[in-house]
C-alpha cells in the first residue's frame, strides 16, 4: 500500500504539472474532495481539473518536485517543493512576472485505490513576498 499510495500522490502532481488533467482519472476519486487555501478547495474530479487549468494558464511552468513521503495505512503525507512564474493571476494574486519557489504540505486519504480526500497546507505568503520584490 505505501508504494502504491505514493505513486498516487506523484502521478497525480506530474499529470497537473504537465496539462495532463485526463491523466487525473487514474489517481483521484470521481468525488474527490480538496480543501486548498485561497478559495482553491473543490468537490469532485472536474472542478479539480478546472483548479489546474486556472493554474497552468497563469503559471505555465508550474512545477512540484516531491521531497518526502510518509504513509500511514491509506493516509499520506507530502512535503513538496512548488515552483512557477505567476503570469496571470491567480487565486487573487495578482501577476508578477516572477518565479517563485514556496513548501507546500499535502495530506491526502486513499480510498478505493484512488486519493479520496486531500488537504494542502501552503506557504502562501512566501509567493506574496515575491510580489512586493
Amino acid at each position: 500500500m505505501a508504494t502504491d499510495a505514493k505513486t498516487l500522490v506523484e502521478r497525480w502532481l506530474e499529470a497537473g504539472d504537465s496539462g495532463d488533467l485526463d491523466g487525473f482519472d487514474d489517481c483521484l476519486h470521481q468525488d474527490v474532495v480538496v480543501h486548498a487555501p485561497l478559495g482553491l478547495s473543490t468537490t469532485g474530479l472536474e472542478a479539480e481539473k478546472d483548479v489546474w487549468r486556472a493554474a497552468l494558464d497563469a503559471i505555465p511552468d508550474l512545477r512540484h518536485a516531491v521531497q518526502e513521503v510518509v504513509v500511514e495505512g491509506a493516509t499520506i503525507a507530502v512535503r513538496v517543493i512548488v515552483t512557477g512564474t505567476l503570469r496571470r493571476e491567480f487565486a487573487g494574486i495578482p501577476a508578477t512576472g516572477r518565479a517563485f519557489e514556496m513548501d507546500q504540505m499535502v495530506f491526502a486519504h486513499v480510498r478505493d485505490g484512488k486519493l479520496k480526500e486531500i488537504w494542502e497546507v501552503a506557504d502562501v505568503a512566501r509567493v506574496l513576498r515575491t510580489r512586493d520584490r
